[in-house]
């Protein structure tokens, strides 16, 4: 049996007895009890769908083509917007007032995938389709009808919050959501997806009230997130990365009044972001710090100087901001760096070369014989899972991301983009991504309680806790590192 599934079964029988009572967010949707939910044709007559909806008590009818195939929804909110208030004739078809498209998911996707499609989208209900024709639905009460906390109301708390006073228990939720879900056995790439979700959803609307306190136009200025954040893979010992770019009245020279303004802003939601729970960042890589408070031309005149220069510096910072993301407001001003950012390194051989060699500084934690080379600490035998472990893999993800001007920002998304272009066959690139999760596990056990925690560090554990089994995928894991770190050096070395 592959070492993946081992450690996997480990932890699902870890986590049981916390999780006996609930239902697992992995579980396929294929595996729900099949409700047949309420369809109608695109030309049905208003009155004749909602009387149907009425006497089956729903709150929703999915609308069809004449091939079955889903067009569109109505549900009980849509009633009031678009029927009663226009004071449409019922005789209207339903085919004119439905909401389309609608997101839906496949019999293959899981719970936890319509939980965070009902998040983003702000949704109620999600249809679930098979071979293109609509076979069942799932709903909010659905999912989380055994569980203490939604994901939808955490989401529309977050939304809805009025103050900082209302986010700062809910940011202390996330964790508690995220724990939650970890005892049920939720993957890696799931987890921190979700964490990385709620953040955003948090900073986005701090980001939103500081504004309107400061009569502040956020379609003139867009909030960005680097580093893990903007990789969409945060875990829950998480500190800030986010940068400020501002349209100034004048492209070609910024006014200084301009930028402290934005600056002011910016330590705002720092100091709010802190106050919840996400501490400031110790190198000061942070909206209210000038150097993170640009106009899109001198953030691109600094990411240009980085790529040409190519100091050990600037291979640090672009490590750091070069895993750009623009989290809200004015999206279209981060486009051009989001551009560059994919077309620049590529063009500089002497800096994808540089990179290359800071990819390779650290090496695995193995020794001459294969085994864990840890640091012991007061009887511990310690191994950093972020500086010793996923760095190693986030890091050559992002070299050849760069190298190939690939758009792709997440490290499962980059190895696997990567992979065709690299020679390197899918199952490689799979155990590599499955390496990366792996450790993400770890860390998200060490910081959410599941395993002792050794000293500060939120990413150091203690090898004497894993089981046989984690200790082999740990070796096996780490040997994949340093298979990644040798290919690296075959393209890059010479």
């Amino acid at each position: 049996m592959h070492p993946l599934t081992l450690s996997h079964r480990a932890m699902q029988a870890q986590y049981a007895a916390a999780a006996q009572a609930e239902q697992s967010m992995e579980t396929a949707l294929a595996h729900l009890p099949v409700r047949q939910p309420l369809t109608c044709h695109t030309g049905t007559p208003l009155r004749q769908a909602l009387g149907r909806m009425h006497e089956q008590r729903v709150g929703s009818v999915l609308v069809l083509d004449d091939a079955g195939a889903l067009q569109g929804i109505v549900t009980r909110a849509d009633i009031l917007g678009r029927i009663t208030l226009p004071q449409l004739s019922l005789h209207t078809p339903i085919g004119q007032v439905m909401s389309s498209p609608v997101a839906s998911l496949s019999t293959e996707h899981t719970l936890q995938d319509a939980a965070l499609l009902m998040s983003r989208q702000g949704v109620r209900q999600v249809p679930i389709t098979e071979a293109g024709r609509v076979v069942n639905v799932v709903s909010q009460r659905d999912l989380f009808s055994l569980q203490r906390l939604s994901i939808k109301q955490l989401g529309s708390g977050l939304r809805g919050a009025t103050d900082l006073a209302a986010l700062k228990p809910l940011a202390a939720q996330i964790h508690d959501f995220a724990r939650n879900l970890l005892s049920q056995g939720v993957q890696a790439r799931q987890l921190t997806e979700l964490i990385s979700h709620l953040n955003d959803l948090l900073t986005s609307r701090l980001v939103d009230l500081v504004a309107q306190q400061r009569g502040l136009d956020l379609q003139q200025a867009c909030w960005l997130s680097f580093g893990s954040e903007g990789r969409g893979e945060q875990t829950v010992a998480t500190d800030q990365d986010n940068g400020l770019v501002f349209a100034p009245h004048d492209p070609q020279q910024v006014q200084e009044h301009e930028r402290a303004r934005w600056l002011a802003f910016a330590r705002e939601v720092n100091e709010a972001l802190d106050a919840c729970g996400y501490p400031l960042c110790t190198g000061g890589v942070m909206a209210s710090n000038p150097a993170c408070c640009l106009s899109p031309q001198e953030w691109a005149d600094r990411f240009t100087q980085w790529v040409e220069d190519g100091t050990p510096e600037h291979l640090l910072q672009a490590s750091i901001y070069f895993d750009l993301r623009p989290l809200c407001g004015n999206a279209a001003l981060a486009a051009p760096l989001q551009s560059l950012l994919c077309t620049l390194p590529a063009l500089v051989p002497r800096f994808v070369k540089q990179m290359a060699d800071n990819a390779l500084r650290h090496g695995a934690p193995l020794n001459w014989r294969g085994a864990l080379a840890t640091t012991q600490v007061r009887g511990q035998e310690l191994l950093d899972l972020k500086l010793q472990g996923t760095t190693m893999f986030v890091d050559a993800a992002r070299l050849y991301a760069l190298a190939f001007g690939l758009p792709a920002l997440g490290t499962r998304a980059r190895l696997q983009s990567a992979a065709p272009r690299m020679g390197v066959a899918a199952a490689e690139s799979n155990a590599w991504v499955a390496g990366f999760e792996f450790l993400q596990m770890l860390r998200l056990q060490v910081q959410l309680g599941q395993r002792l925690a050794p000293g500060d560090n939120p990413n150091a554990i203690d090898t004497l806790t894993l089981n046989d089994i984690e200790r082999r995928m740990l070796k096996e894991t780490l040997r994949m590192a340093r298979s990644l770190q040798q290919r690296i050096q075959l393209d890059y070395g010479r």
